[in-house]
């Protein structure tokens, strides 16, 4: 009788070792920790159930971690600040406690908005970013960019159509939080107003929108192209559910300057 055991060999599969088990289902924290936090249980005498919490908690918290870098990247702020650099002596008149209080972030689930209004070196780009990064360690997406950047992209993708506008306009739709930086530093012509206005008529009690601007808001139709009625209209849509931040002061730029 010939020997064919090999042909109906009924012995299991071989199980892929623990890490390439773990590399498989992505568990890196899980592959890279596993027989360390095993020995710290031996040692310190966890049960099952507990050495099995330390993995899944090292797990969570490395995706966290992951989460708020993609959530900074995507946000594209030129630098990051927060609300602990903010030098509070330098502005003549800025109102602390509504500050702090707009960080604590309660204007994003409402779709509100909130505007940094003074004139140049006060902090008030500092302050939006700093925002902004506050929303990104809480979950939020955000986006930073500045009005004369939202109006170029823009016009760039009506050059090319229709179907380009809009998946370019979906850029500053989709985020919860829209930081547009200055706002009033350079006019805008007919196609530039349009355009940033779809952008926040669009976000109206959609999404929040944060605006910094060195113009009061009795000037803003000499940014839109002396366009009374669209300005009239942006600023009715921007500011129906609003908190208006006014800064007064000298630029700190040109602090030192100043001192001399």
């Amino acid at each position: 009788m010939s020997d064919d055991h090999d042909d109906n060999d009924d012995s299991p599969p071989t199980v892929p070792p623990l890490p390439e088990q773990l590399t498989r289902l992505q568990l890196p924290f899980l592959r890279t920790h596993y027989h360390q936090l095993a020995q710290q249980a031996a040692e310190q005498g966890w049960g099952h159930i507990e050495y099995l919490e330390h993995l899944i908690r090292g797990e969570v918290a490395r995706r966290e971690d992951k989460s708020l870098e993609r959530r900074v990247r995507q946000a594209r702020f030129p630098l990051v600040k927060t609300l602990d650099q903010f030098q509070w002596n330098w502005p003549k008149k800025i109102n602390r406690p509504q500050v702090q209080n707009l960080f604590r972030l309660g204007f994003i689930p409402q779709k509100a908005n909130a505007i940094f209004v003074s004139g140049v070196g006060l902090g008030k780009t500092h302050l939006s970013i700093a925002l902004g990064h506050t929303a990104c360690l809480h979950g939020h997406s955000v986006l930073f960019t500045t009005a004369v950047d939202i109006i170029h992209t823009l016009s760039a993708a009506t050059a090319v159509g229709a179907g380009a506008l809009k998946r370019s306009m979906q850029r500053y739709l989709k985020p919860s939080l829209l930081i547009c930086d200055e706002v009033g530093y350079l006019p805008i012509d007919k196609l530039g107003a349009d355009l940033l206005f779809q952008i926040i008529s669009e976000r109206y009690e959609r999404g929040s929108i944060v605006v910094t601007t060195n113009r009061a808001f009795k000037r803003w139709s000499e940014i839109f192209n002396n366009d009374a009625t669209l300005t009239s209209a942006l600023l009715d849509r921007l500011l129906h559910h609003a908190e208006i931040l006014l800064i007064e002061g000298k630029s700190f730029r040109a602090k030192d300057q100043v001192e001399i």
